[in-house]
């Protein structure tokens, strides 16, 4: 079973729990889905192949590639997107998803209104504020659903920072919270970062208050003693450098739709 197949299974068995739905959506967005298309991509514009259930419009997706031949029996063209990007291409054209159909236990329809949410969902990124801290200590009281998305959010984050520390924090005000440190973040890669904690949070289905994130550099004094009481957390190493400017690979710039 894949990743969306095992969350598609726990949402399944529990419908009523707000946790196991917000993980499933959460897997749809960081699974790179292949969709059907009408005809071959032209540059950045893509026509998906759409088809009518009660209504509503849908486009075929698929969490592998063997899952899309398998259904269409036959070469046909097709479009490899991070779940992400795919769902911005279709927010507000009232298309939802339909995913694995057939060949899966994670089929389902997903519709155009859920489409739209998880848009949403994505979009409400972090705030930028600016508060003075007077003590950084250990962590503590975080849920540790927390911080298995975390862990989860940022080993998907390969070559945007050697690490990063989670730690408790005071703050000159007398509030406390959490910071979340990321050392030597590579420069233009601070927004995806920050997402990527603030996503750990939105899709933990817990009332964790916030988390502040910090762009430090290893040389700075504050990251010695962030090791010293943080978390750490090891980004990995990419293996291969990204392409730049590969079609539908920067969820801000998803492709067009023709």
């Amino acid at each position: 079973m894949t990743d969306l197949d095992q969350a598609h299974a726990a949402m399944e068995a529990n419908p009523e729990d707000d946790v196991a739905r917000l993980r499933f959506y959460e897997r749809l967005a960081d699974t790179e889905l292949f969709m059907l298309l009408g005809e071959e991509a032209a540059g950045d514009r893509i026509t998906p192949e759409l088809f009518e259930i009660e209504d509503q419009k849908f486009t075929l997706v698929f969490d592998r590639e063997e899952r899309l031949s398998q259904f269409v029996g036959r070469a046909a063209p097709y479009a490899g997107l991070p779940g992400r990007a795919l769902v911005q291409m279709l927010h507000g054209q009232g298309i939802g998803l339909a995913l694995n159909l057939e060949v899966a236990p994670s089929a389902m329809l997903i519709p155009s209104d859920a489409v739209d949410w998880l848009v949403q969902t994505l979009t409400n990124g972090p705030d930028e504020t600016e508060a003075r801290l007077s003590e950084i200590l250990p962590p503590a009281t975080l849920p540790e659903a927390v911080v298995t998305g975390l862990d989860r959010k940022l080993a998907m984050a390969a070559g945007m920072a050697r690490f990063a520390y989670l730690a408790a924090a005071t703050y000159e005000d007398g509030t406390r919270g959490h910071v979340l440190a990321f050392i030597d973040a590579v420069e233009g890669a601070e927004n995806a970062l920050s997402s990527a904690a603030s996503e750990a949070l939105t899709f933990s289905g817990v009332e964790a208050g916030v988390i502040d994130v910090l762009f430090v550099k290893a040389s700075d004094p504050i990251a010695a003693h962030l090791a010293k009481v943080g978390l750490r957390f090891d980004l990995p190493v990419p293996e291969a450098p990204a392409i730049p400017g590969a079609p539908g690979m920067d969820p801000t710039k998803p492709p067009k739709l023709r």
